[in-house]
């Protein structure tokens, strides 16, 4: 028997031909499909971006409505959680309920704390004095830019609440007694999906923010 076949046997879960069960393989394809939607979203942006940085001499300095410390500091926290997730996986493997409790825990709070972040910053965006950047105009004139910023952070923020919300369930559900090491391998795929969302917001930081401010 391999390796991969007696893990998969000592967690319960289903042995197949790859040696990868099969949760595991679709929360891959998953994630592949979901790369190229944000790819898709960021080319968009970056593209109307540079082609839409005037309308009506209405120059767009977007650096005059970001506030690079607030999101430097919702990005640190993101990627804070990530650690706090890492070890909630380690924790399930090794049967260890409580440390996974804490560790889940973290990782729903750095979210949260993320998501107030992303809520502040937008709300700071439309009432910016003199330069409100609404989602489709920009100082009250129409501007491209706000569309295609919203749809793509508001999608990232959308799946950061999903993470929050499968997090939860996972929290409340280790309180039944039904949780042990068989749920594993759910847990692992959980943190897939979040690492995932970590990483697009690696992606989207410097290029949609920083690059404002080079531009």
């Amino acid at each position: 028997m391999s390796e991969a076949s007696a893990h998969a046997l000592e967690h319960h879960e289903p042995v197949t031909s790859t040696g990868i069960p099969n949760k595991k393989v679709l929360m891959w394809a998953f994630l592949g499909s979901d790369c190229m939607f944000f790819g898709t979203l960021i080319s968009t942006h970056l593209i109307y971006r540079k082609i839409s940085a005037t309308v009506g001499g209405n120059f767009l300095d977007i650096r005059d409505v970001f506030d690079i410390e607030l999101t430097s500091f919702s990005t640190f926290i993101l990627l804070a959680s990530s650690l706090f997730m890492a070890l909630a996986v380690s924790a399930i493997h090794k049967g260890n309920l409580n440390s996974t409790r804490w560790m889940l825990l973290g990782t729903i709070v750095f979210g949260a704390i993320f998501l107030a972040c992303q809520v502040y910053e937008f709300t700071h965006f439309v009432h910016a004095p003199g330069n409100e950047l609404t989602l489709s105009t920009y100082r009250g004139e129409p501007h491209v830019f706000g569309s295609t910023f919203y749809v793509l952070t508001g999608t990232h923020g959308t799946h950061v609440a999903i993470g929050v919300f499968w997090l939860l369930g996972w929290l409340a559900y280790s309180f039944t007694g039904k949780m042990s090491t068989a749920h594993a391998l759910d847990v692992e795929i959980c943190g897939l999906y979040w690492h995932f969302v970590d990483i697009v917001w690696i992606i989207i930081f410097p290029v949609i923010y920083l690059m404002e401010y080079a531009m």
